[in-house]
């Protein structure tokens, strides 16, 4: 039993030096043909790290040729396959601008917004990439109206929009969590404005009423009346936009509150 653990286990890493021998041995040979075909096997193979490192030897002996579009376009998936994205979007974007009349153009232009999109963080995070992501796709769907992969486009816009969307509210929930009051009316007033028909928008004017009251609560005496009034000119927006909410009972308090507070200053 132990002998045919120890032959197998000799059989693997004979095949393994002999693997990288091979490797080796393409990568060194100065042979352009043998390391294309050869780089193009470990694409098929799924072995990406290989093909990528024999694409970067021949593409320099390829530029200007016929050969040079297919090889390119294959380096550029490896980084893709790789999980490289930002490199993947670049090497997308070169092939487009590049090689603008292959058949593999709109392919590439769509793996270059896509490349963006894979790095599309969580709601949590910053959205810089999405917005970029999100621009490229427009640009796709503009470029190829009807593409077969335009309507996957416009559900991914839709999916990022989501989660820009869902930042916006989460960037003004935690400025009141944390008591700024003032950059959360900004907040929630900027979402509104970009995301007027957002899911969330009749709690973020809530959440905008409740900012109001509270840094009127908590402004000098001065500004205090001033500061009630708008939460009531804010209340009364919530309830042109929202007649039947489901924050009417705690609306009708702030109101209540407001309006005592303004009259015992007054």
């Amino acid at each position: 039993m132990k002998k045919s653990i120890y032959f197998l286990s000799l059989i693997v890493i004979l095949l393994s030096v002999s693997c990288k021998t091979e490797y080796e041995r393409v990568r060194a040979s100065g042979d352009p043909e043998l390391v294309a075909k050869t780089a193009d096997q470990y694409f098929e193979d799924g072995k990406y790290l290989q093909a990528q490192t024999l694409y970067e030897i021949v593409i320099p002996f390829y530029r200007g040729k016929a050969e040079a579009a297919a090889i390119f376009f294959k380096y550029a998936y490896t980084h893709y396959y790789l999980k490289e994205y930002i490199l993947a979007n670049h090497y997308f974007t070169n092939f487009a601008s590049t090689y603008y009349s292959s058949e593999n153009k709109e392919e590439a232009q769509y793996m270059a917004a896509y490349s963006n999109y894979e790095l599309s963080p969580n709601a949590k995070l910053d959205q810089s990439y999405s917005e970029v992501a999100i621009q490229e796709f427009q640009l796709f769907i503009n470029t190829y109206p009807n593409s077969p992969r335009a309507e996957e486009a416009n559900k991914l816009i839709d999916d990022m929009r989501d989660k820009a969307e869902k930042k916006a509210f989460m960037q003004g929930k935690l400025y009141q969590d944390i008591r700024q009051y003032e950059s959360a009316l900004v907040a929630f007033e900027n979402m509104l404005q970009e995301f007027p028909d957002s899911n969330l928008a009749e709690e973020a004017r809530f959440r905008i009423v409740q900012a109001s009251f509270d840094l009127a609560k908590n402004s000098i005496f001065s500004k205090q009346v001033e500061r009630y009034e708008d939460t009531l000119k804010y209340i009364e927006k919530f309830r042109k936009k929202h007649p039947r909410s489901k924050f009417g009972k705690e609306l009708k308090v702030i109101k209540k509150n407001s309006q005592d507070n303004i009259k015992s200053i007054i």
